[in-house]
């Protein structure tokens, strides 16, 4: 055990780039999704801050196709604020969940590190990282994925694996399978020795191997290109299912919230399910009151210390209020994110909703919804600097940037 304390560990957190997360529009128009706020912090925020407690970490990579500029003060803040060295890696071209670890191998092995953890940005759990670490040690493969239960009718959207119940061995793996499979899916959490790189390895060798030896026909010299590169590997495809039954990987089953944030909407349920962890990780990040000389404050409640909240003002539960918003007398919020420099003027209501950056909300106004965080009109969504005038219900809907309502909507996506 003692040699096992001093070696070193490193995260590589995955955070995808523009041409993804148009899903997530029109929050990412103006910042990259993975700076997004959910819960007061930036979305790739919580996995760092998870990495944090990982014994012996010596380093947190991000990688990802966004400029550099898009991370470089973020990056510069946090591995200030975490005393742990963060650094973004800049793809240049897609190479794949494992073809990206690969490409930077040599300097994710500059630490020599004994494990690496390999995480997706837009997950949403507690990320059980340490004790993920200890079971990997015990089982003795190159891999432990983290994985949870799930309702059969969702599994089908995932990854669905099944495990030996006594072992936890990793018996089968398949991507989004047409039938189902297994109740147990792939959460996007790993943990891996150096092994893992030499897997990646032997799939694009065997890739260029074929290459080499197919003889392409006259029909196929004409097609265009459609042919995987070479140094584009999958990790579930190309190297969980392969190595599945082998004695390789195995798993590791959370038993508390797990959530992938591939929309707006999800983002308002996750700020929720990190808010109720608060209570237990980070006390001092909530907020109290109780109307006197601050707000009534029910439940779960960031307020960033900038903001200005009417002491008339009821706020909660999951309500996540960002810098410098005002929120006026008699307001009411709930399940809601407000970002930087919106104003909430007095009795305006805001209830299962985002409203984005600079945003206005007149008096006695309501932006509402009906909170089905995974349906496409389930949250009203107002994009950056758009005005609600007095008196109007915007009501299951999302407003694109710089637009004005006097007049109230439903069920409308207003361009």
């Amino acid at each position: 055990m003692g040699s096992s304390m001093e070696e070193k560990v490193v995260a590589v957190i995955m955070v995808g780039g523009p041409t993804k997360g148009t899903r997530f529009r029109p929050l990412s128009l103006n910042i990259p999704k993975p700076l997004f706020p959910i819960a007061g912090q930036p979305m790739v925020h919580h996995p760092i801050s998870a990495c944090k407690r990982i014994p012996n970490l010596a380093q947190i990579y991000l990688v990802g196709f966004y400029e550099e500029r898009e991370f470089a003060l973020y990056v510069s803040a946090i591995s200030n604020e975490l005393k742990v060295p963060v650094r973004y890696l800049r793809e240049d071209k897609p190479h794949g969940s494992a073809g990206g670890l690969y490409h930077f191998r040599n300097l994710i092995m500059e630490d020599s590190p004994s494990h690496i953890f390999l995480l997706n940005c837009d997950v949403c759990c507690s990320f059980p990282l340490p004790k993920m670490l200890e079971a990997h040690r015990g089982y003795g493969g190159i891999g432990t994925l983290l994985v949870i239960k799930v309702s059969p009718e969702s599994a089908s959207q995932f990854g669905e694996l099944v495990a030996d119940p006594v072992t936890n061995e990793l018996l089968h793996y398949t991507e989004k399978p047409e039938t189902f499979v297994s109740d147990r899916i792939n959460c996007g959490v790993y943990v891996f020795t150096p092994e893992i790189f030499n897997a990646i390895g032997d799939v694009s060798t065997q890739r260029k191997d074929r290459a080499t030896l197919k003889r392409v026909s006259s029909f196929e010299a004409l097609q265009p290109a459609t042919r995987i590169p070479t140094d584009f590997v999958r990790l579930d495809q190309d190297i969980l299912s392969p190595l599945a039954g082998k004695k390789q990987l195995y798993t590791y089953e959370t038993m508390d919230f797990w959530e992938q944030i591939k929309s707006p909407g999800m983002s308002l349920r996750c700020s929720g399910l990190y808010l109720s962890q608060f209570r237990l990780t980070s006390p001092q990040l909530l907020a109290s009151g109780d109307g006197t000389r601050s707000a009534i404050v029910i439940g779960d409640v960031y307020i960033h210390p900038s903001a200005k909240v009417h002491p008339t003002a009821k706020i909660g539960t999951n309500v996540s209020i960002s810098a410098n918003a005002r929120v006026g007398p008699g307001v009411r919020l709930m399940s809601c994110i407000i970002l930087d420099d919106v104003e909430i003027m007095e009795n305006a209501v805001v209830t299962n909703a985002i409203v984005g950056w600079k945003s206005s909300i007149g008096r006695w106004s309501r932006v509402q919804a009906e909170g089905v965080y995974n349906s496409k009109l389930g949250v009203t969504i107002l994009g950056d600097s758009v005005a609600v005038e007095d008196e109007v219900v915007v009501t299951s809907s999302i407003v694109l940037p710089n637009k004005t309502l006097n007049v109230s909507v439903q069920d409308e996506i207003i361009l």
